[in-house]
């Protein structure tokens, strides 16, 4: 690589030059570079415009892994830990960890400029004067040493910690949106059901559907971390190039050489390999832990509003259905009427046929009283009918119907407010 010169973009060199294809020049063309940001535990940073070989032949993992970093290809969230590196991979969090340096893609994302800030934070040396000097660390016994650099934990750890933070609030951010706007539609919409309130329902129950896949894929992934101790193990990125780089601990540990380039969290990864426990991963344990139970509270307040979103729902489809009935009930009061006149129309229509017969003469009085008797039948056609009906309880009352639908109006606003509240 060449030179690293602090917030600068600088190309990364081929590290095999002779190697067919004439160089990375061609490579980077073919294959297309990447942005990349390089964060060590040095806390220096640089920003690099590299093509995918360069990235595989500096961490160590294989095509098939870097393809899941691609953001033209959809992978669900995964975080694979592999020899030399940790292949994190959520949401628009695409980054590779290894055991002093953390590459991030796309730093110039506005997304990604809050996970850069935090690994600023998270990452910066405790030591702004350099490292303790060997005198120091030498007259003070192993024992304290280890329980001093114990409490701190590996470079892989606390730069994993920073993406889970940043994805856990990011989701946890974005649901609080949806629910801010979800509560307000829902009370909108169950005071007045109209075709605005019910597109506006149904984009937001969609971006619910979509936010909640994303919290599920997340949360099976630490869940499926948290049930493999040998994954988690897998994630101990300077545990296993101490055990696998050094035969020898101690003199690793005390030799002047090294001890000045490695960090802190280098040498309380050595100690805890001294120690022997390579297969404790307690401290991981606790951690995905942490962020499981708060990427479930995010999933358990997605699972709350999508319940009340079907509660609002069937509290629509009971109001229709109270409309449909009432329709129902005035089709059947205009059929009953319907029918009671065009037996008026029927008996009218008989009188009024233009033949001559003998009783058309001579009988105008009777006029009167096939109006009345026939207007006193038709209504009784009409009454009977609808109490047969009311005795079948096919119609009701409508001055109850709207007073209970009054009722269930003000119960409904009122479950809202206390809900929201």
């Amino acid at each position: 690589m060449s030179r690293k010169e602090e917030n600068k973009v600088v190309p990364m060199e081929d590290p095999n030059p002779s190697s067919a294809g004439g160089g990375f020049g061609l490579k980077n063309k073919a294959g297309g570079s990447w942005s990349w940001i390089l964060m060590d535990a040095s806390g220096e940073e640089l920003v690099l415009e590299v093509d995918k070989y360069a990235i595989m032949h500096r961490v160590g993992i294989h095509a098939r892994d870097l393809r899941i970093l691609d953001p033209l290809l959809s992978y669900p969230s995964t975080i694979l830990g592999r020899e030399k590196a940790i292949v994190l991979n959520f949401e628009h969090i695409k980054a590779i960890i290894t055991a002093e340096e953390v590459l991030l893609r796309g730093p110039l994302d506005d997304n990604i400029t809050p996970v850069v800030e935090e690994l600023r934070r998270q990452l910066k040396p405790k030591s702004v004067n350099g490292e303790d000097s060997i005198v120091d660390r030498e007259s003070v016994p192993l024992h304290d040493t280890e329980t001093g650099e114990e409490d701190e934990s590996p470079f892989e750890l606390r730069a994993l910690e920073v993406a889970l933070e940043a994805i856990c609030s990011y989701l946890a951010a974005r649901t609080i949106e949806l629910e801010t706007a979800v509560y307000p539609a829902l009370d909108m919409l169950t005071s007045k059901i109209s075709i605005r309130n019910l597109d506006k329902l149904r984009k937001l129950k969609s971006q619910m559907t979509r936010l909640t896949a994303r919290v599920q894929k997340i949360r099976d992934e630490l869940e499926r971390l948290l049930d493999d101790d040998d994954d988690m193990a897998d994630l101990y990125l300077s545990r296993k190039s101490v055990g696998g780089s050094s035969p020898a601990a101690n003199s690793f540990l005390h030799s002047p050489e090294i001890a000045s380039k490695i960090s802190r969290v280098s040498r309380a990864s050595v100690i805890s390999t001294v120690r022997g426990d390579e297969n404790d991963v307690e401290g991981l344990e606790m951690l995905l832990e942490a962020y499981f139970v708060q990427i479930d509270d995010t999933l358990n307040k997605l699972t709350t509003i999508r319940e009340y979103i079907h509660s609002t729902e069937d509290y629509i489809n009971i109001q229709l259905d109270n409309r449909r009935n009432q329709l129902i009930q005035l089709e059947l009061y205009l059929g009953s009427g319907t029918l009671s006149l065009s037996l008026y129309s029927l008996v009218a229509g008989i009188f009024g046929v233009n033949i001559p017969y003998t009783w058309n003469t001579g009988y105008g009085y009777l006029f009167k009283w096939v109006v009345i008797l026939t207007g006193i039948f038709c209504a009784l056609v009409f009454i009977s009918i609808i109490s047969y009906a009311r005795y079948k309880g096919l119609v009701g009352n409508w001055l109850h119907d709207s007073r209970t639908e009054e009722n269930l109006d003000g119960t409904s606003h009122g479950k809202t407010q206390a809900f929201l509240m």
